[in-house]
């Protein structure tokens, strides 16, 4: 599993002209799903992601996490997190798991995230046409990934 965590103001999601969802200060997450994720890699990033400490501390150090300042999360399906482009210039998805399979573990990952964060979780709809908007704070933007298997 892969996502690009990033420290926002505010974000949304709009679909079609309409907000859909929106968060003020917090986490704007854009979150692939890989043909070889399980649910040990959707655990993994559910627990990491709320407790990053990229939030900035009264001495200005990047000290507290999400948790720590009571923010929001917004998740995002996003396939084109697992694009290649190492071989001519339109982008392959083949590392990208299957649209049926990425949505079941994309709505897992939001349900444990939900769990583990311990605030309020917003989301975007899976495959549809989405216009996200934020206010990146920093800009702090961390990408993630799940541990290689052996």
């Amino acid at each position: 599993m892969r996502t690009v965590v990033q420290q926002v103001r505010e974000a949304s999601v709009s679909i079609g002209g309409e907000l859909h969802s929106s968060i003020g200060t917090g986490l704007l997450v854009l979150a692939g799903i890989s043909r070889d994720d399980t649910a040990d890699d959707l655990a993994w990033m559910s627990r990491k992601i709320p407790n990053l400490r990229i939030f900035e501390d009264e001495k200005g150090k990047m000290n507290r996490s999400l948790k720590d300042i009571g923010g929001a999360l917004l998740v995002v399906s996003q396939f084109t997190l697992y694009a290649d482009a190492s071989r001519g210039n339109r982008p392959g998805f083949s590392e990208s798991a299957p649209p049926e399979l990425a949505r079941v573990l994309f709505d897992r990952f939001v349900e444990s995230i939900r769990h583990e964060a311990g605030c309020p979780v917003e989301t975007g709809v899976f495959g549809a046409d989405m216009q996200v908007s934020l206010v990146n704070d920093g800009p702090v933007t961390i990408i993630l990934e799940s541990p290689k298997k052996p």
